[in-house]
């Protein structure tokens, strides 16, 4: 006799005997299943209860992150539209079968259906069946694109593109013609799902296996589709083409640009080739043009987090620093500051490589390296401009730092970033540059760090109750969890260490003071 469900959720300690009663009585009310009864309540997820089911039915459990790395190939046995009607995904072939995920696996029809699709022997696991529809959508939409690569190159894959107008601008609004090179249509189509992902980078890699397209949306680089490798060289020549590269050189690494247009927006593309023993990969940077979206109202700062920034960026003069790694936030925090504290009495200019964002009223300068306009170079001239307000992209270096403490000690208000993991590392980062101590406690208003955390759909997010293990590797008890659950809404940024403390800002004119910071920081 089988167990029942709610005897193998006690068991496995996922419900206690209160949760199973208030299940059994709203189940007779709602005449659903238990499990999905239980999930509604929020007394355990989804896949604890088909983990549960699995154990009662004795057949293998797949979590939601296994179904993800399903055989693309094997894909192509079970057509879209049956997966979605029945809730099943293949998996991959294990010897003579065919090895699927099922929502129910009882259903004698389903798995009859799949023998005569597959030709094969069907093994059944179980899985969650919101995570088999939301691993169908992920694994089929790359099939859809893959399957329009090949309509974009048609019979002619190596073509090499040449049609490049003079401003180097790509007109994404224009209808692609049939007398369009096949390689134009399929660098078309890449950019544009990109725009319409909201990805902020474009990476085309070869490998010995074949190429891939990934693109890195909302922090997290995602594998789009899979060109036929022998598209690679035109696809490199044709974004060589548009970046005004050498097509030529595939030993060197080369950096360009180039503008898209699309329907609502203009972008500015960065584009950086580096050679690789299987070819040459590309990485593009989408900067969007069209104006800078964000304040700090809308950045997941805490009321009190928030005052106390607004507090000391609104200061006539010192330094605001914030630090963090590539691509945690921190150009964005500071334009936010920017927007917020500009006016028509002040003289605002920033110095940046590049240009992200165009901020109305703001004097922008991007520097340009290969002919000498640097960060250094481009403050010196800024000094002579009759600033009140300076933005330094990056401090990167001793001349930078010298001109950007000797701005702000001369009643200037400058905003910054540095490359470092926390606060305190700030301080010691801008030491290690040249910076005196005793300048830098003079000069520095704010140091903070910051980190972005994703955005959790409002649609796709459930409870989620974490085992033993989870909550030792968070030292976390269980007993205080519901005080340390947070609703994650909108683009939230983590920040810690947003003030500077009287300690911190002792240590920054002893170093000796830091190391006992730190020390400080690692027993709370």
């Amino acid at each position: 006799m089988r167990e029942k469900i709610g005897e193998i959720l006690i068991r496995q300690g996922h419900i206690n005997s209160q949760q199973l009663n208030d299940g059994l009585a709203r189940q007779k009310d709602t005449k659903k299943r238990l499990g999905e009864t239980l999930v509604a309540l929020g007394h355990a997820t989804e896949d604890r209860v088909f983990a549960a089911l699995a154990d009662q039915w004795q057949v293998p459990f797949i979590p939601a992150d296994k179904l993800i790395a399903a055989d693309k190939d094997v894909l192509q046995l079970v057509p879209e539209v049956f997966a979605r009607q029945n809730r099943v995904i293949p998996l991959h072939l294990n010897q003579a079968a065919l090895v699927v995920a099922m929502a129910d696996p009882d259903d004698i029809v389903v798995i009859d259906q799949l023998q005569k699709l597959s030709k094969r022997e069907v093994d059944v696991r179980l899985a969650a069946p919101t995570a088999i529809l939301a691993a169908i959508e992920n694994l089929y939409s790359k099939i859809r694109k893959t399957a329009e690569v090949g309509e974009a190159l048609g019979d002619l894959q190596f073509f090499a593109p040449s049609d490049e107008d003079e401003e180097g601008l790509v007109d994404m609004t224009r209808t692609v013609g049939i007398e369009d090179a096949p390689v134009v249509k399929l660098v078309n189509l890449i950019i544009g799902d990109a725009i319409k992902e909201r990805a902020t980078d474009i990476h085309v890699e070869i490998f010995d296996e074949g190429m891939v397209i990934r693109f890195r949306i909302d922090g997290v680089l995602q594998e789009i589709m899979r060109p036929p490798k022998a598209s690679h060289p035109g696809i490199i020549s044709r974004i060589k083409i548009l970046s005004k590269l050498n097509i030529a050189d595939k030993r060197l690494p080369q950096d360009g640009r180039f503008t898209i247009k699309a329907p609502d927006k203009e972008l500015d593309v960065r584009v950086s080739v580096l050679p690789t023993v299987a070819g040459e990969k590309i990485v593009l940077r989408l900067l969007d043009k069209s104006g800078f979206a964000y304040s700090l109202t809308t950045l997941g700062f805490e009321d009190e987090l928030l005052m106390i920034f607004r507090r000391w960026i609104r200061q006539p003069y010192g330094m605001i620093v914030i630090s963090g790694p590539t691509g945690s936030g921190k150009s964005t925090t500071l334009f936010a500051a920017i927007q917020e504290v500009k006016s028509e009495e002040d003289n605002i200019t920033t110095v940046e490589d590049p240009v992200e964002y165009h901020i109305p009223g703001v004097n922008q300068v991007q520097t340009k390296s290969s002919i000498g306009l640097t960060f250094a170079h481009s403050l010196r001239s800024i000094l002579r401009q009759d600033p009140d307000k300076l933005l330094i992209g990056e401090i990167r270096d001793e001349e930078t730092a010298d001109i950007a403490v000797k701005f702000a000690l001369t009643g200037h208000l400058v905003f910054s970033t540095v490359h470092a993991n926390d606060a305190p590392s700030t301080i010691t980062r801008l030491l290690d540059i040249g910076v005196p101590p005793f300048l830098a406690g003079s000069v520095l208003n704010l140091v903070m760090a910051q980190r972005l955390v994703r955005r959790i759909c409002e649609h796709c997010k459930e409870q989620y109750d974490p085992d033993d293990h989870e909550l030792a590797v968070l030292n976390i008890t269980r007993e205080v969890l519901e005080d340390r659950v947070f609703d994650v809404i909108g683009e939230v940024l983590s920040l810690n260490d947003l003030n500077l403390p009287e300690l911190l800002r002792e240590a920054a004119h002893d170093p000796r003071r830091l190391e006992e910071y730190l020390d400080r920081i690692e027993k709370v």
